[in-house]
């Protein structure tokens, strides 16, 4: 996979690699242990650790192991600069949070709202499914033609 890319990781990412040891926790693995930079702030925590108390409190410890890995931006954005895509006030957030760390990647399992942004590019930040930032990520490593 390239190296050094700074990925922000929505809520439903979250608390997907912490319910259970499948494919979303697997990648964010992997991309930590390739030296890509993985990011969230408080917003995204907080929703990904109420989701884990009303639904299954046992990966809180695996929320909390992963979250030590990330990097944690405590800053609040300004939403306006994610304003007229359609998305929801939450969503905005998210979106607003990964401009204002210069994320290359946001990287969210929320089809509702996002599915119709997969594949853009919002002021520099990509919006990527789980499958495809893999897709790109290991398409980027292979190496060139002659």
């Amino acid at each position: 996979m390239t190296r050094g890319m700074r990925i922000f990781l929505d809520a439903n990412i979250l608390f997907s690699a912490a319910k259970s040891d499948g494919a979303i926790r697997s990648l964010i693995i992997r991309l930590l242990d390739e030296g890509h930079d993985c990011r969230a702030d408080g917003y995204v925590i907080d929703e990904a650790r109420r989701n884990l108390v009303a639904k299954d409190s046992r990966g809180l410890q695996r929320l909390d192991e992963l979250i030590s890995r990330l990097t944690i931006s405590t800053t609040a954005p300004a939403t306006t600069c994610a304003e007229g895509h359609g998305l929801p006030e939450k969503d905005q957030w998210v979106l607003a949070a990964a401009i204002a760390l210069k994320c290359d990647s946001l990287v969210t399992g929320d089809r509702t709202h996002f599915g119709k942004l997969y594949g853009r590019t919002i002021a520099g930040v990509r919006i990527d499914s789980p499958r495809s930032l893999f897709d790109r990520l290991v398409q980027e490593s292979r190496p060139r033609g002659r």
